[in-house]
């Protein structure tokens, strides 16, 4: 028997004694982009390209609140008075949905973080898990391309904010201002990646696989 050979045995024993595998890191992507981005539509082919688990932030607080959890409750009483949900609240609400599905392969994080602080509390709560954020990936449309595409979604959405495109500016601004930051976050890390946005399903599609097999 070879010394790499048992080199290379000893090094898998140890593994196996640490809890120490190959495979054991996750693809954490946070898929980033203003309303309009086409997040959503890629999310999905992720999921089934790389078995990942998309987690929107909206659809989070849909289920919390829907099931009068206790988190879901508390969200339910800042939003009754019109005010932001804090963000240990929204945390704790992604924390039960990665807990919950500790066998899949990584995750896609839709919608959060939005802000620095959301962005230190992901990383935090990841860190204490043995994982961190794998890449940001940012969807680059156009504003002028967002409010066609939102104006189309609003003619069978039923939302009021796909209807009007003052609100749509004002929600594309809104990201710049306060969300745009967190690319910034994780540009320092090496960690953030824009691609173009624009183009058919596929090519998009294409660009972000690229993007995460670089990984």
């Amino acid at each position: 028997m070879s010394l790499l050979i048992i080199e290379m045995g000893i090094l898998a024993w140890i593994k196996k004694i640490l809890g120490i595998s190959n495979m054991e890191k996750k693809i954490n992507i946070i898929l980033f982009g203003p309303p309009g981005s086409g997040k959503g539509t890629q999310a999905a082919k992720l999921v089934e390209q790389y078995d990942l688990l998309h987690i929107s932030t909206g659809d989070l607080f849909r289920h919390e609140i829907g099931n009068k959890t206790p988190l879901g409750l508390k969200a339910k009483e800042y939003i009754s008075k019109g005010q932001l949900v804090p963000d240990t609240v929204t945390i704790g609400m992604l924390k039960n949905k990665v807990d919950a599905n500790p066998d899949v392969k990584g995750f896609i994080f839709d919608g959060f973080p939005r802000t620095i602080a959301q962005a230190a509390a992901l990383d935090e709560y990841l860190a204490s898990q043995g994982e961190s954020v794998s890449k940001l990936i940012a969807l680059d449309v156009d504003e002028s391309e967002i409010v066609t595409r939102l104006l189309k979604r609003g003619e069978t959405s039923g939302r009021a904010d796909d209807q009007d495109a003052s609100v749509i500016k004002n929600r594309i601004a809104v990201y710049k201002a306060e969300t745009a930051i967190v690319f910034d976050h994780y540009a320092k890390k090496d960690l953030s990646k824009s691609i173009k946005g624009i183009g058919t399903i596929d090519e998009i599609f294409n660009r972000l696989s690229q993007a995460i097999d670089s990984i």
